[in-house]
């Protein structure tokens, strides 16, 4: 791929017409997302009136750059042009299409039609040739490129002493070709203007497992609140298993005032620890660490001991204040108020949340409220955070969060954003578009195969795919899904197979592995909830660790997984039967996943394979080989039989092979 800087922009009246730019999000309003070293296809529609020729362009820099680097476009068919980049570090990028007419291409053109057809006199022809060669060789000059000059200057003067065919010959050969592209005239370029936003980064924001747990249950002995120490252990624990990112609930101050008793009762009883989402207490607010669990320190401990294992932890940014948080009383203004002057607590009618109050982000003192927020990540970026799962951020300014987001990004352009957001599919989107790395996904809920091809679709192979990462969670603190109230542990297994390879991002809650399923009828949550108390838990029993551990190992060794929409869905005969297949995007790395989803009877079917996204051949046997069990098949065709026992085995991951 050539590359070469230029500064030069439109100023002029548009000679040529570019036009449907893609990617784009919204017309380039909001950027389009690629992680480091992923490949970002820009294409165009580029014309303009007459027969002229025309060359095109991709531009892009760093966001605040002055400086453009260029890259060339290739005409496709029906005036569609393409380009395309890879950028080495993370950050904020644009990107546009630059046009202009291509003077000597044309004239090369139409040189050749007029000996093609015989016509003995081209010497006027020949002339105006050497003078596009002359204008080059002054641009060149003007540029202080003194050998490119001298040698231009050469080839216009040889042309006059040449032949029609010799001059043919020369013109239209290849080093004579890039010479020219390289000092053309761009008197009349056009450039596409707004520039289209990208942002760019870090693998992890396109491919991880996350694995959540509460650090005060680490001894897994509700009558023993464990420190951030203890919590150690609980790192082997979430590494044995695959995952790479821990997120931990909200770690500061819980407030004592209203606190929340077990089941999220209104009344606390001696020795309720409360809800980490009240955040707020004597020892401080969100710069501060609950006492119980240790200190800031304590902390900055346990992030370098993660890191030492290759995990990153997430810290939960939950903008909620408890009544006993500082600013309650040193920013009472930043909430809202009722008409006695007392703070409003939070509510979601009928329901009540008296141990919150939310703050007002449209109050007067607004932007001293947003800098505090910001101020806040700034100082547990400090600390060694590169990761943050925000909680509910559909009920803040989607302003707020872009702008936030934008700024904390501009000194560390590595931070990753997690949107916890179960609300309105507009709203979720709004928030990918502005910044967030990945977003929560209805994902919990889709439970059948029509209903999980279908949002797969939409999520990885429509407009959504260039701004919103969906990170596929089968569970959360805040819901035990019906699909899995008192379910089987081939249940868990069906869902953590989806969660983890239909997505290249997926997480789950502590709990899971062990089939944990008591629900608190008649709401999608758990009975004697976490959110509320410490739990009796066994870390060291079997549960479903194995087939975990096995999932993520399958995605860190085949890159098929790791990339986000490159799936593309098969078919069965037998409706319980879902198939899909991934590739990477060389197409060195193939994987076929069928899966059952009937946990309680065995399943058996021809399935019908994409053959062609994989590309296969339908003459040609392949192999096919189980990375769970090791077992391979010789397969041919699109048509195949399977039969899976969720007993024995929920579902085939084939690594396929020709």
């Amino acid at each position: 791929m050539n590359e070469t800087p230029t500064t030069s922009l439109q100023s002029f009246a548009p000679s040529v017409v570019i036009t449907a730019i893609e990617p784009a999000v919204d017309r380039g309003r909001h950027p389009v997302k690629r992680i480091v070293n992923e490949l970002l296809v820009v294409s165009a529609d580029v014309f303009k009136d007459g027969h002229d020729l025309i060359a095109a362009s991709l531009l892009w820099r760093v966001v605040g750059d002055s400086e453009w680097t260029e890259v060339k476009m290739d005409q496709l068919e029906n005036d569609r042009w393409s380009g395309s980049v890879r950028f080495s570090e993370p950050g904020r990028y644009e990107y546009t299409v630059a046009s202009w007419p291509d003077k000597f291409s044309t004239w090369v053109s139409e040189f050749g039609k007029k000996h093609d057809a015989g016509q003995e006199d081209l010497s006027v022809e020949t002339a105006e040739g050497a003078l596009l060669v002359k204008d080059s060789a002054r641009r060149a000059q003007e540029a202080g490129a003194e050998e490119a000059a001298k040698e231009l200057d050469g080839m216009a003067e040889l042309m006059a002493t040449l032949k029609p065919a010799q001059v043919r010959e020369l013109m239209e050969s290849d080093a004579v070709r890039v010479l020219m592209e390289h000092w053309a005239d761009r008197d009349l370029m056009t450039t596409a203007e707004p520039a289209h936003p990208v942002i760019v980064e870090s693998e992890r924001a396109r491919f991880s497992a996350w694995y959540e747990f509460f650090p005060r249950s680490a001894f897994g002995d509700a009558s023993r609140h464990a420190r951030l120490r203890d919590c150690e252990p609980l790192l082997d624990h979430a590494k044995n298993m695959g995952f790479d990112v821990i997120y931990f609930p909200p770690i500061h101050p819980i407030g004592e005032a209203h606190r929340k008793g077990k089941n999220n009762s209104v009344t606390a009883e001696p020795g309720d620890v409360g809800s980490p989402w009240a955040i707020g207490g004597k020892a401080g607010g969100h710069y501060a660490v609950e006492p119980a669990l240790g200190t800031v320190d304590d902390f900055v401990w346990l992030v370098e001991r993660a890191k030492e294992r290759g995990i990153e932890i997430a810290m939960d940014f939950a903008i909620n204040c408890s009544p006993e948080h500082p600013y309650v009383k040193a920013h009472p203004d930043w909430f809202f108020q009722r008409p006695d002057g007392s703070i409003k607590y939070a509510e979601n009618p009928p329901k009540k949340y008296q141990d919150i109050y939310p703050l007002n982000f449209h109050c007067s003192d607004w932007r001293n409220l947003w800098s505090e927020m910001k101020n806040i990540l700034e100082f547990w970026v400090s600390k060694g955070v590169r990761i943050f799962r925000v909680d509910n951020p559909h009920t803040k300014p989607v302003a707020f969060w872009e702008w936030v987001i934008g700024e904390i990004r501009k000194n560390t352009p590595d931070i990753l954003f997690l949107a916890e957001a179960f609300t309105a599919p507009k709203m979720m989107q709004e928030l990918g578009k502005i910044g967030f790395s990945q977003s929560y996904t209805y994902f919990t809920w889709r439970t059948n195969k029509e209903e999980l091809t279908e949002y797969a679709r939409e999520l990885m192979q429509g407009p959504m795919k260039e701004y919103y990462r969906g990170n596929f969670w089968p569970n959360t603190p805040d819901i035990l899904a019906y699909e899995l109230w008192n379910a089987s542990p081939e249940k868990f297994k069906i869902r953590a197979t989806l969660a983890a390879l239909m997505s290249s991002t997926w997480g789950m809650y502590s709990g899971f592995e062990f089939c944990e399923n008591d629900p608190f009828p008649p709401k999608e949550e758990y009975n004697n909830s976490e959110k509320y108390q410490l739990v009796d838990r066994d870390w060291n029993a079997p549960g479903i660790v194995g087939h975990i551990a096995d999932l993520n190992r399958v995605r860190r060794e085949h890159p098929a997984f790791a990339e986000y929409s490159n799936i593309e869905f098969g078919s069965a005969d037998n409706s319980e039967l879902l198939v899909f297949a991934k590739r990477s995007s060389n197409c060195g790395n193939r994987v076929l996943v069928i899966v059952n989803m009937d946990d309680a009877n065995a399943q058996a079917s021809n399935v019908h394979v994409p053959l062609e996204f994989l590309g296969l051949s339908d003459q040609q046997p392949y192999h096919v080989e189980d990375l769970m069990t090791g077992e391979v098949y010789e397969w041919q065709g699109h048509v195949n039989y399977v039969e899976l026992r969720p007993t024995e085995q929920v579902a085939h991951v084939f690594v396929v092979r020709q």
